[in-house]
C-alpha cells in the first residue's frame, strides 16, 4: 500500500486469464465478448482523467450573463482562462466527427444526494462510479437514507457503540467540520450527537477537523460557533459534551492511501493522547488564535494540531480512553482508512509510528464501512450499498486476460486503485500484470516529467491493452483557492495530454479522455443568484471546493475505425456510461449490469 518514489517495470511474466474468487458471484460469467462491429485496436488503450477540469459551469456563466457580467465569469474560470492549445486542438478534432460530449459527474449519476441536498461531486464518487459501470448509491445518500428513517440508530454497530455510554467512559465523534458535503457533513454530525444524548450517552467529546478546502477558506470560525452552540444546548439538556481537539485537515489525521503518516501521529496525538503543541481553553479561542493575522492569516485546511484544556489545571479535556466509544463520522472513506488501523490494530501489527499509548476495549465504529478488504473499521453505522464489487471492470479485464496498468502521483494515485478496486486495499488476482499499479511522483528531471515518461514507456512496452492515468494537477491547485496557480496547473495539464496523445498515436492506440468532477472552472464565492461576491477592497472571494458541472468525455487514436462516434440521445448519461464505452473501444462488447455505451459505429 506505501507509494514508491518511482518504478521500474519487471520483466514481463507470461499471463493467463484469472477468474475471480467464486465466493464474489459464482452466478456471473466474467468472460467479455468481442464487439459487434469495433474491432480492438492495435496498441492500447489510455483512458486520461483530467481532475478537477469540467466542460463549462454553465450555472455559473449564465448567472453572470444575466447580471449583465457577460464573459466576466471567465476571470473566474481557470479552465477557459488558461492557455489550452492541446485540448482546444482535441475538442475542435473530435467535434467534427461526433466524438464529444459531455456527461454527469455529480448528483444521482454518481449516486450522491442532488444538489439541492447540499451533496457536491467528488472523486471518490466518480472513481466508484466508473469503476463498477453503475451509479450504486453512495455512502452519503445511504447515510441521509438511515437517519431519516431512525435504521442507523436500530443498527448494530449503535448498539455496540451504546456499550460506551454509561460513565466513566465517553463517546468521541472524529471527523472533517464542513458543510462543504464532500467527506462528511454537519448535518450527520449533529444528528448523531443528538441521537447519542437522547439515548443515554452522559459524556461526548468531539475532535474536529477544520476545512478549508471544499469550502471556503475562514468557514472554521462560524463552524466551530455554530458546534459550540450545538454542545451548549446538549449540556443545557444534561449531557457533558464538549470539543476536545481538532487540526487542519491537511495537517493533522486525513492523510489518504499512506502519503503522509506524520499528519495521522498528529491527529493520534492530540485525539487519543490529549497532546498537542497548542493548548486552548475553547475551540473557537483556538481557531481564531491559530489562523493569526486576518489579512494573511492561515488556512483552516493547514492549522496545527490542538487540545482543549480545563483552565486552572491544563489537563485535556477529552482523551481517548480504555472502554470509551469511537465514532468516525466522515462518510467518504480515502481520508479514514489510516486513522482506524492505527484504533484497530493490535499491538505489534501497526507499523504507521510509535502510538506511545493504546487504549484498550475501544468501541470504534465508522459512519460507514471504509475499506472492504480489509475490513476497515470492523464495525460500521451504515452498510455500503451491496453489489458493486461483483461488476468491477478491472475483474471483467482480468477473467478475459486483458492486461491493464494504472498510473498515478502518491497523493492521488488510491483514486485509481483503492476505489477501481471498490474501496479495497487487496487486488482482485495474483497475475501483477493483469491489475499492475504504478506510483510516480510528478518531478521534472533531464527527461522531462517522470509520470509522463513513464506512461509513454508504457505504452511503447506494449505491455498492457488498457492504461489509466489521472493527472490531478488541477484540481490540487484549485483546493488552494489560488487563480492563477491553477491556471498554470490547466495549462501543465494540457501540454501532459499533448505528450500522451502523441505517444498513443505513435504505437496505433486508442484514447478517451474525460474528468472525475469540476474544480478549476469556477473559483469564486457565488451569491443565491449566482454572481460572484467581492470583498471590500473589489477583490474576488476565492471558492476552492468542487462544482457539480458537467464533465467532457472525447475520444480518438490513430487506430479508431472511422465511423466510430457518440450516439444520439443519453441525454441523462453520467459517468457510469464511460464504463461501458471503454470497453467498446478495447473491442469488447458491455456486461449488461452496466449502464449503456455511448457509442455507435457505422
Amino acid at each position: 500500500m506505501a507509494a514508491t518514489p518511482d518504478f521500474t517495470p519487471p520483466a514481463s511474466p507470461p499471463h493467463t486469464p484469472l477468474l475471480p474468487p467464486p465466493a464474489q458471484d459464482p452466478d456471473t460469467d466474467y468472460t467479455l465478448r468481442p464487439h459487434a462491429s469495433i474491432p480492438p485496436p492495435a496498441g492500447p488503450l489510455l483512458l486520461i482523467l483530467l481532475s478537477g477540469i469540467a466542460a463549462d459551469n454553465s450555472a455559473a456563466a449564465a448567472a453572470s450573463a444575466s447580471a449583465g457580467g457577460g464573459a466576466s465569469s471567465d476571470r473566474h474560470n481557470a479552465v477557459r482562462a488558461a492557455a489550452t492549445p492541446v485540448l482546444d486542438a482535441a475538442r475542435a478534432a473530435a467535434a467534427a466527427v461526433g466524438r464529444i460530449r459531455t456527461v454527469r459527474a455529480a448528483g444521482e449519476a454518481v449516486g450522491l444526494p442532488a444538489a439541492a441536498a447540499g451533496a457536491v461531486a467528488h472523486s471518490e464518487a466518480s472513481h466508484l462510479t466508473l469503476a463498477c459501470g453503475r451509479a450504486l448509491p453512495q455512502a452519503a445518500s445511504l447515510v441521509d437514507a438511515a437517519l431519516a428513517s431512525g435504521a442507523l440508530f436500530r443498527s448494530p454497530g449503535w448498539r455496540y457503540l451504546r456499550g460506551a455510554f454509561a460513565a466513566p467512559h465517553t463517546v468521541h465523534f472524529i471527523g472533517l467540520l464542513s458543510d462543504g458535503g464532500v467527506h462528511s457533513s454537519v448535518r450527520h454530525l449533529t444528528a448523531l450527537l443528538r441521537g447519542a444524548a437522547s439515548r443515554g450517552a452522559r459524556r461526548l467529546r468531539v475532535h474536529v477537523l477544520l476545512d478549508g478546502r471544499d469550502v471556503p477558506d475562514g468557514s472554521s470560525v462560524t463552524c466551530v460557533d455554530d458546534l459550540e452552540s450545538e454542545l451548549a444546548a446538549l449540556r443545557a439538556a444534561g449531557c457533558d459534551a464538549r470539543v476536545a481537539s481538532g487540526g487542519g485537515r491537511m495537517r493533522v489525521t486525513m492523510d489518504r492511501y499512506e502519503s503522509n503518516w506524520a499528519a495521522v501521529k498528529r491527529g493520534w496525538d492530540a485525539h487519543v493522547l490529549g497532546e498537542a503543541p497548542h493548548k486552548f481553553p475553547d475551540p473557537l479561542t483556538a481557531v481564531i488564535k491559530l489562523r493569526g493575522s486576518e489579512t494573511n492569516p492561515v488556512s483552516d485546511q493547514h492549522l496545527e494540531p490542538f487540545v482543549i484544556v480545563e483552565e486552572e489545571e491544563e489537563d485535556p479535556v477529552g482523551p481517548i480512553l480504555d472502554g470509551d466509544g469511537v465514532v468516525l463520522f466522515n462518510f467518504r472513506s480515502d481520508r479514514m482508512t489510516q486513522l482506524v488501523q492505527a484504533l484497530e490494530a493490535p499491538e505489534g501489527q501497526f507499523t504507521g509510528f510509535d502510538r506511545g499509548r493504546v487504549p484498550k476495549d475501544l468501541r470504534v465504529v465508522g459512519l460507514t464501512r471504509y475499506c472492504h478488504s480489509p475490513r476497515l473499521p470492523s464495525r460500521c453505522l451504515v452498510a455500503p450499498a451491496r453489489g458493486r464489487r461483483p461488476h468491477l471492470l478491472t475483474r471483467y479485464l482480468a477473467a478475459s486476460g486483458v492486461p491493464a496498468l494504472a498510473v498515478g502521483e502518491p497523493s492521488s494515485a488510491g483514486h485509481l486503485t483503492f476505489c477501481w478496486n471498490g474501496n479495497a486495499y487487496d487486488k482482485l488476482h495474483d497475475d501483477s500484470i493483469l491489475d499492475e499499479h504504478r506510483v510516480v511522483r510528478q518531478d521534472v528531471d533531464g527527461k522531462g516529467s517522470r509520470f509522463t515518461t513513464c506512461i509513454r514507456e508504457a505504452l511503447h512496452e506494449a505491455r498492457h491493452r488498457f492504461i489509466r492515468v489521472l493527472l490531478p494537477d488541477a484540481d490540487l491547485a484549485a483546493h488552494t483557492g489560488d487563480l492563477a496557480a491553477t491556471i498554470r496547473a490547466v495549462e501543465t495539464v494540457d501540454a501532459a495530454v499533448g505528450e500522451l496523445i502523441s505517444a498513443v498515436d505513435a504505437v496505433n492506440g486508442r484514447w478517451l479522455l474525460t474528468s472525475d468532477h469540476g474544480n478549476a472552472d469556477d473559483m469564486v464565492q457565488r451569491d443565491v443568484w449566482g454572481c460572484p461576491l467581492y470583498d471590500d477592497d473589489g477583490r474576488p472571494l476565492p471558492y476552492p471546493g468542487h462544482t457539480n458541472a458537467p464533465v467532457p468525455v472525447l475520444f480518438g487514436g490513430a487506430g479508431l475505425p472511422d465511423g466510430v462516434r457518440f450516439r444520439s440521445g443519453l441525454p441523462e448519461a453520467g459517468l457510469a456510461n464511460v464504463t461501458a464505452t471503454l470497453l467498446n473501444l478495447l473491442g469488447f462488447g458491455a456486461p449488461c449490469a452496466y449502464e449503456p455505451s455511448l457509442l455507435e459505429a457505422r
